[in-house]
């Protein structure tokens, strides 16, 4: 090749990384936004009924909720075309800008206060994270959808795919109900885990929709519209949780921890269901586990200094009726008295003081 095709062919690679690469920055700028956008949509939504937080849906009915969901769509769609001009391994990592943005963000707009803690706990894992994409195995693309069915299909991934869904449904029915509103491991868990298969089946959709434009109709397949359909339900899913996460937890602590877990989960998803870890050298092996190591240290510092929303409902501050002794008579019969009644020497008092509804 002579040098002025290798420079035009190295221009060529330059300027499409760079078109990449601004895409990908306007992507998180957008994607950090919607979470802001969002949060303050769930708090009107929540003052004006149940929260997301305990179950409500009133945040469907809020326009700033949508206009937060408008932003983030707007911020995937060039996330997605991103990848057609740069690597994965450029593009990726630059998804972490959404976290600094949104904890500027949520510190000027929410009121949400991060310790210092809690910067390098947002630091760990934004380390940890890139560590591991830089050092993931390239992603052989398939050239159909019968072909990504094939790989579907596989014994290795359909075991993680169930294991996907039991994790998902533990953390849902059992763990959901009693440690959720305490917890931001568990909406968190269920949004990353679930996400996973989701980025596994959008890009089926992807590969068929791309196919289809080019003359090659996938419509006729029958595992297109099963690959849609299990798309559409896992985003369903992911957006119930992520607002549940949003409305109970402090945004610069769910931004992190839930960028470092779906991005692990859908690396480790991508590598079993595409066999890219065969033939990988150790040192990048042990770049990964280090880097998902780093991730793990960062998601238990940001845990711990996490700061749950104050609930303003008045029905939690009900006043309080008197103050209600308890005390053993003489004769070992059991009685109770008012605070501002007086004892007679006949009563011994008291084991403990209650307060009724």
């Amino acid at each position: 090749m002579s040098p002025i095709a290798s420079g035009a062919a190295g221009g060529d690679l330059f300027a499409a990384n760079l078109t990449g690469s601004l895409l990908a920055v306007a992507s998180s700028a957008f994607i950090g936004v919607s979470f802001i956008v969002k949060k303050k949509g769930l708090r009107r939504a929540g003052a004006a009924g149940i929260r997301a937080g305990v179950g409500g849906y009133g945040y469907l009915l809020e326009p700033l909720w949508w206009v937060g969901m408008v932003t983030m769509l707007v911020g995937e769609i060039a996330n997605f075309i991103a990848y057609m001009f740069a690597p994965a391994v450029l593009v990726t990592p630059l998804g972490a800008l959404s976290i600094i943005v949104s904890a500027v963000l949520a510190h000027f707009t929410l009121n949400e206060k991060l310790h210092r803690v809690g910067v390098l706990g947002c630091g760990l894992c934004i380390v940890g994270s890139t560590m591991i994409i830089l050092h993931a195995p390239q992603e052989r693309t398939p050239s159909s959808v019968e072909q990504i069915w094939h790989l579907a299909t596989q014994p290795s991934f359909l075991c993680y795919a169930a294991i996907a869904v039991g994790v998902s449904l533990f953390l849902m029915l059992y763990c959901a109900p009693r440690y959720g509103q305490t917890n931001i491991i568990v909406y968190v868990g269920i949004c990353s885990v679930i996400g996973s298969l989701t980025v596994m089946s959008i890009k089926a959709v992807g590969i068929a929709i791309k196919l289809t434009i080019e003359g090659i109709n996938q419509a006729g397949y029958f595992q297109t519209w099963v690959f849609a359909v299990v798309s559409a339900t896992c985003i369903v899913i992911q957006l119930v949780y992520l607002n549940k996460a949003l409305d109970t937890f402090n945004t610069a602590v769910v931004s992190p921890i839930y960028y470092a877990m779906f991005t692990t989960l859908t690396i480790l998803a991508s590598a079993i269901m595409f066999k890219d870890w065969s033939g990988q050298r150790a040192s990048n092996i042990a770049s990964e586990i280090c880097g998902f190591l780093t991730v793990l240290a960062g998601t238990v510092v940001l845990h711990s200094t996490r700061e749950p929303d104050q609930t303003s409902s008045a029905d939690l501050y009900a006043p309080l009726p008197p103050k209600i002794y308890w005390h053993i008579q003489g004769n070992g019969d059991i009685g109770k008295q008012r605070e501002d009644d007086s004892l007679t020497c006949e009563f011994i008092t008291v084991v403990r003081q209650d307060y009724f509804v």
